[in-house]
């Protein structure tokens, strides 16, 4: 009996536990076990993200997402406490800032139209202003900027581990093993197999797997469009130092770069093939993203480059945006993946809306229907145009 459960989540994850946590808060009673192969989370996806936070989408559903998250990262260290004990997650509110020239400029004022309307406080800026909120940019070639104050970034790390230490808590089994399938009969999931050949049963099987979950998904016969992507980020110090802090800034080309203490950190999706690959490209660095931040600001013309490191985005080759849904071809198989670089930011909501979909069979908070599964077949996806 002990490899029998209510409800199983392959992931160990931040989706994997902000569901659990959701699911246990929101009053389920159920026995929830997580499966994680990587019990040190050396490559998993969360301690390997930037940890941003944003409010500046261009669709309904991924501001809700955004705003609902927003509020629960707010409040994130009081919520986590532990035995009076705060959980310290390094939240700093320094905004985002979208520098827009002459192509990006008219997106953006389409985009701006959407977010006032949703309650979003975003504030468009010309190049003068600009240059007054940013003084060490050139901003020569820029129409203007927008500025999201209600954004800045966490880390990772610091919040998966709250998430998993109250979620353990609230009762959630953490199996460190290596699922290799999930179990299926007569177009019901039945539980899990791992590695070694140990089968967990269960009415409910969640695929949380990140980068994984796509080929996972695929032993099953359901395909989803997932494929691991690499992503690369850099932190480098300079000779010149800026007079304040650097908000989460993109520029046009879409390399983007923010401060981190007194070091700043830098990233750019660069083409790369899919796959599962760990390695830091520092040339990719010296070639293509110093020139870019050089023609910025002068204060870039001297750094060093002193770490970087890669993760994997659970990358939607589709649409780009995540899929939170159950499987209409396969009873009790739930998906939430696919969120292409934003998962971190709405891993709260994404929690909440799947915890109420298990639960109750609907959404109540937030509807994330537009994200289900099934928009693929339909063709119904969901298009962002506040992308870099």
């Amino acid at each position: 009996m002990t490899n029998n459960y209510d409800l199983i989540i392959v992931g160990g994850g931040i989706m994997a536990t902000s569901l659990a946590y959701n699911l246990y808060k929101d009053g389920y009673t159920g026995k929830i076990a997580l499966f994680e192969k990587d019990s040190k989370y050396e490559y998993s996806s969360t301690p390997r993200s930037e940890g941003g936070i944003r409010q500046t989408f261009s669709t309904e559903v991924n501001i809700r997402m955004s705003q609902y998250s927003y509020q629960v990262y707010k409040q994130f260290e009081e919520e986590m406490a532990v035995d009076g004990e705060k959980a310290h997650i390094d939240f700093h509110e320094n905004g985002y800032l979208y520098l827009l020239d002459k192509k990006s400029k008219p997106i953006f004022d389409d985009i701006l139209k959407v977010q006032s309307s949703l309650g979003v406080k975003t504030k468009l800026m010309d190049q003068m202003e600009t240059q007054s909120f940013f003084p060490e940019l050139n901003v020569e070639d820029l129409e203007g900027s927008v500025f999201d104050p209600e954004a800045g970034n966490a880390d990772p790390y610091s919040v998966l581990q709250a998430y998993i230490r109250k979620t353990k808590i609230l009762g959630a089994t953490f199996h460190y093993e290596e699922i290799t399938s999930i179990l299926t009969e007569r177009g019901k999931v039945t539980g899990v197999q791992t590695i070694n050949g140990d089968k967990y049963l269960a009415p409910v099987v969640v695929n949380a797997a990140g980068p994984w979950s796509g080929e996972l998904s695929a032993k099953i016969g359901i395909e989803i469009p997932v494929k691991p992507l690499k992503r690369q980020l850099f932190s480098i110090d300079t000779q010149q130092k800026f007079q304040n802090e650097i908000p989460f800034t993109f520029d046009p080309t879409g390399l983007h770069f923010r401060g981190e203490r007194s070091k700043i950190v830098v990233g750019w999706a660069n083409e790369v093939p899919y796959g599962y690959d760990f390695k830091l490209d520092k040339q990719f660095f010296e070639e293509e993203i110093w020139p870019i931040l050089a023609g910025r600001s002068s204060h870039f013309e001297q750094l060093k480059l002193e770490s970087g490191w890669t993760g994997l985005y659970d990358y939607n080759y589709a649409d780009h945006n995540a899929i939170i849904s159950g499987h209409p071809e396969m009873g009790g198989y739930y998906i939430i993946t696919g969120f292409s670089g934003h998962g971190f930011q709405h891993a709260p909501a994404a929690g909440k809306a799947l915890s109420e979909l298990i639960r109750l069979g609907r959404f109540e908070t937030i509807d994330i229907s537009p994200l289900s599964v099934e928009r693929f077949k339909t063709n119904n996806l969901v298009v962002e145009t506040a992308v870099y």
